[in-house]
């Protein structure tokens, strides 16, 4: 106990050198909860517009910028091949260095995701923020019996691909 009274024979009370931890405790619950609450905001590092399985698709814009991640890892922008390195300044030139600009990033199904994140992280590097993923167009919801790890797309076709992203 923190304190007490003793009997004893005369005026001389012995000290109690016994540490009140209530208010240690009390500390470290708020402390814990600060950091329960903060940790997870703090994870979030690259700022992409991820699209939900069923989103429908975002209007396209008029003079839109491709970034395509082919199987071999090669880079397009448009239909133009990209050399290593120089994604930066052929998006600075087809974006007239406007990095409000979205990105609109395609890549094969072969691509691993790390390539994927590599290739987002150069766009955040070289200031490009907005970044829409895409996908293939589907027309129809797959029917509740199928299997659900596999999905059909509509086509194949390329023209058919559009951004997924919400604005």
């Amino acid at each position: 106990m923190a304190g007490g009274v003793r009997e004893s024979q005369g005026d001389d009370l012995v000290e109690n050198h016994e540490i009140n931890v209530t208010p240690f405790i009390d500390v470290m619950l708020v402390l814990l909860i600060i950091f329960m609450v903060a940790a997870p905001l703090a994870t979030v590092d690259v700022n992409v517009d991820l699209p939900v399985s069923n989103a429908t698709p975002a209007q396209r814009p008029d003079q839109p910028v491709w970034v395509t991640v082919k199987p071999d890892l090669t880079l397009t922008l448009g239909n133009d091949d990209i050399p290593a390195g120089g994604l930066g300044a052929a998006l600075a030139e087809a974006t007239g260095n406007d990095r409000e600009k979205r990105i609109f990033l395609r890549a094969d199904k072969a691509v691993t995701y790390g390539d994927l994140m590599g290739v987002m992280n150069t766009l955040r590097e070289t200031g490009y923020l907005k970044i829409a993923l895409v996908g293939l167009e589907t027309t129809a919801a797959p029917p509740a019996a199928a299997d659900p790890g596999s999905v059909t797309p509509a086509s194949a076709n390329p023209a058919a691909t559009a951004p997924v992203a919400q604005p």
